[in-house]
């Protein structure tokens, strides 16, 4: 019988939830065995609405664009630290497009079994606990998602 979750991927943004995300993934990944990948996308969907509605220029797409990536490889990088802490191996993807369809490209590129988002924000208003990626991700996803909502993840990953 197939195992019914081998292959784990979170997504990471920078955001409090999404490192959130990605600390309770390592303790996942480390308890069952899982192997994690950890996707950073790097929006140049909005980028190139900014420009063609003429909010950016093209110079300054380039720049924030540069900016996003190296943004991208520190976060990664991040997560790979606090994985090496637990023991676990990642597999770091960094990706460009539409986030949700890089999510889900990512996903089935890696042969994923479970999808692992961040929750809400603590400074957000409950509309937009889900972000319009997240719910094209819960929405298109073939895979089951799991949206990670503990509150006390930092305490318990010190912990574990």
């Amino acid at each position: 019988m197939k195992e019914l979750v081998k292959n784990i991927l979170v997504a990471i943004s920078g955001s409090e939830s999404s490192l959130n995300a990605a600390k309770y993934s390592i303790m996942l990944a480390k308890d069952f065995k899982f192997n994690l990948s950890v996707v950073y996308v790097v929006d140049t969907h909005t980028l190139k609405d900014l420009m063609l509605s003429k909010i950016f220029i093209e110079e300054e797409s380039t720049e924030y664009e540069k900016n996003m990536l190296a943004n991208g490889n520190r976060y990664l990088a991040y997560v790979e630290e606090l994985a090496k802490s637990k023991g676990v191996k990642i597999n770091k993807i960094l990706k460009t497009g539409s986030i949700a369809t890089m999510i889900l490209e990512t996903s089935e590129e890696q042969q994923i079994d479970l999808i692992i988002l961040g929750g809400w924000e603590v400074n957000r208003s409950k509309r937009d606990l889900v972000s319009k990626s997240h719910m094209e991700v819960l929405m298109d996803s073939k895979k089951p998602v799991l949206i990670v909502k503990e509150e006390e993840v930092e305490t318990i990953f010190k912990k574990f």
